[in-house]
């Protein structure tokens, strides 16, 4: 299927590069326009990829300075305060997916998308690693007659740099969002201070101290399954891999409590593991998500509309490319 060129805002850095390269290793005609900050950088990007345009954008113009350059989509791999990559979609009819802000940002895209809901779809891709927590967990939901409580675990190995505007993004995140949106008995609060400070069990069993975190994944989790208790605790330290003298890996635990399909209690651990770290699986998740919005991976397009990722990837599909890439959902023993 022929689409015009994707947008890639920040494609030249590390999630938009991998973005783009797992997009092109499956479609090796597909195009695209490389945004970054530094020119030379989006250059050689665009240059190693092939069939790819480097281009700076001017945030304030209503074309982004892009001229009479067709464009078939927009992704956006940073904090895009000014909402010029949405506006743009939003005015032209394009999908949107965008990674970088969190729970407090949101408004003002989501008022963006109610002035002109059948413009083009609007994924809200902010959940943790873009669907990989969701996708697993609502898939491990399957087994239960009714879900009580979801238990989130991520731990990012210390090694595990995602680039500068990853870095950006989470000094920005924990700066402003100190608090930790959670799910208590049906209420949605915020934990801080020693009531946000967590612990989880590693892959391996190691104890890992851990901090709440206010992901999205939180309120669609809740949502999706109707559980009372939901929480997110993120960990930054060494990963189950390099512990056993093996390279760095990314981890979620994901453990599920409530009502089995018997009628009895029913408790689940599993984890979500990535041989290559955070980038990748987020990259992965990206280039998913763009394939189903522009119909290149074989279906109709996404209708206009607001989305989660989980709404978005179908989790057979997903977690087969998981696993081709090297990760798994593991079965865990309860601890």
């Amino acid at each position: 299927m022929h689409i015009d060129p994707i947008l890639m805002m920040g494609g030249s850095g590390a999630i938009g590069r991998l973005s783009a390269e797992v997009l092109r290793d499956r479609h090796p005609d597909l195009r695209f326009l490389i945004a970054g900050r530094d020119l030379a950088k989006a250059q050689s990007t665009a240059a190693e990829l092939g069939n790819a345009e480097a281009v700076v954008l001017d945030l304030d113009a209503a074309d982004l300075g892009l001229g009479s350059r067709r464009v078939g989509a927009v992704s956006v791999f940073h904090s895009d305060e000014r909402l010029a990559g949405l506006r743009f979609a939003n005015e032209h009819g394009l999908p949107h997916l965008g990674i970088s802000s969190g729970i407090f940002e949101i408004a003002p895209e989501i008022a963006t998308f109610m002035h002109n809901p059948k413009a083009g779809a609007v994924v809200l891709a902010y959940e943790w690693l873009v669907g990989a927590t969701t996708v697993s967990a609502l898939k491990l939901a399957q087994s239960f007659k009714r879900v009580d409580s979801i238990k989130i675990g991520a731990l990012v190995d210390e090694e595990d740099g995602g680039g500068p505007a990853v870095a950006e993004d989470f000094k920005r995140l924990s700066k402003l969002m100190p608090a930790a949106l959670t799910r208590r008995d049906g209420a949605y609060v915020w934990r801080e201070g020693e009531g946000a400070q967590a612990i989880f069990h590693a892959i391996d069993g190691t104890e890992v101290k851990a901090s709440g975190f206010s992901s999205i994944d939180v309120a669609g989790l809740a949502t999706a399954t109707g559980a009372k208790n939901v929480r997110f605790d993120l960990a930054t330290g060494i990963s189950s891999t390099r512990r056993r003298g093996e390279p760095k890996s990314t981890e979620i635990i994901i453990e599920l409590s409530g009502e089995g399909m018997d009628g009895r209690l029913l408790e689940t651990r599993h984890a979500v593991f990535h041989p290559g770290g955070a980038a990748p699986l987020t990259a992965m998740g990206v280039a998913a998500i763009l394939e189903r919005l522009t119909g290149i991976d074989g279906g109709k397009p996404t209708p206009p509309g607001l989305y989660f990722p989980y709404q978005l990837l179908e989790a057979e599909r997903y977690l087969q490319r998981l696993e081709a890439a090297g990760g798994s959902l593991l079965t865990l023993s309860l601890v």
